[in-house]
């Protein structure tokens, strides 16, 4: 029985290194040609990037959660592990 020898690139169905190659350059060439149109049609993709400033901070927020939900006052805090 022959054993066949390893070649140094991955046979896909027989074909030779040039198809190979050409296969992957389409490949690649798709890939970049859909990464260009999504980013070209997703809407409002810079926006969601932008530096804008919070509607409200944090400590506004627990301001009016404690005064919405007074059994919960101060929850935030660390309880001390004695």
């Amino acid at each position: 029985m022959v054993v066949p020898t390893m070649t140094p690139y991955p046979i896909l169905f027989n074909q030779t290194l040039e198809s190979l190659r050409r296969i992957g350059a389409r490949g690649g060439r798709a890939h970049a040609r859909n990464w260009r149109l999504r980013e070209r049609t997703t809407p409002g993709r810079l926006a969601l990037t932008s530096a804008e400033p919070a509607l409200e901070t944090a400590a506004e927020a627990i301001a009016r959660l404690d005064a919405q939900f007074p059994w919960l006052r101060n929850a935030e805090r660390r309880r001390s592990r004695r």
